[in-house]
Order: C-alpha cells, then sequence, then structure tokens
C-alpha cells in the first residue's frame, strides 16, 4: 500500500509498507527500526517482541518523545508487563499495535507536529 500525505517537507515519513518491509521517504527497510519526524535508527534492535530486552525499551525512554508507537509486526503483540512500566512515570505514552497500523498513525501525529517516534519489529 502506498500512503501520501501533504504539507510535510522534511519529515522522515511512511511512504509504503507490505509484507516485511516498510519504505521511509522511498527508502525500503526491512529490519527492526525507530523513525522520528527527523531522524531514523535503522539498528535499533534485533530482538522480536518476545525477547525484547530492558535495554531496548531504555532507549525508547530516552528520545525525548510524547508517543511511542510500538509495532509489533504483523499482529498486535505485547511485551512483558515490567517492560512497559516505566513510560507512564515518565510522562510517555507507549501505544502497542501492528506493523501497519503503526506507519499510519505514526504519519498522522508526525504530519501534526507532534514528537512521536514509531519503533518497529519486524516477524
Amino acid at each position: 500500500m502506498k500512503l501520501h500525505l501533504s504539507n510535510t517537507a522534511g519529515l522522515n515519513l511512511f511512504t509504503a509498507y507490505g509484507d516485511g518491509y516498510v519504505a521511509v521517504n522511498h527508502q525500503k527497510h526491512e529490519k527492526n527500526l525507530i523513525l522520528l519526524p527527523e531522524s531514523l535508527i535503522e539498528a535499533w534492535t534485533t530482538a522480536s517482541v518476545d525477547t525484547l530486552q530492558e535495554s531496548d525499551m531504555q532507549q525508547l525512554l530516552g528520545l525525548g518523545v510524547e508517543v511511542i508507537l510500538l509495532g509489533t509486526g504483523r499482529r498486535l503483540r505485547f511485551p512483558a508487563g515490567p517492560l512497559m512500566r516505566p513510560f507512564a512515570p515518565a510522562g510517555i505514552g507507549l501505544e502497542v499495535m501492528d506493523l501497519q497500523a503503526a506507519c499510519r498513525t505514526y504519519n498522522i501525529l508526525a504530519a501534526e507536529g507532534r514528537k512521536v517516534a514509531a519503533a518497529l519489529l519486524f516477524d
């Protein structure tokens, strides 16, 4: 599916996604990544939802955003509760969704000028 937005010059946005990939500004990516409106972190983790570690989540906590969209692959799966607990006290929203929903939601929030990050885990 191709995604289109207007008036978003200079932002990193998802321009497409499909089975096993996403495109950021028309560049294809097939491995776990973190996308922010002004930067891309390609080597976030090699973990899956089941193998996420505290260190993976600590990296997310340090991004300086108000909302993190955790895309968990083809289907919605929640990480272990203790991994998610630190976000609320830090004032950071952590929304867990499937990868495609995370891409769509990220584009909307980034276009609104929100401090958002999409952390994607591929199956």
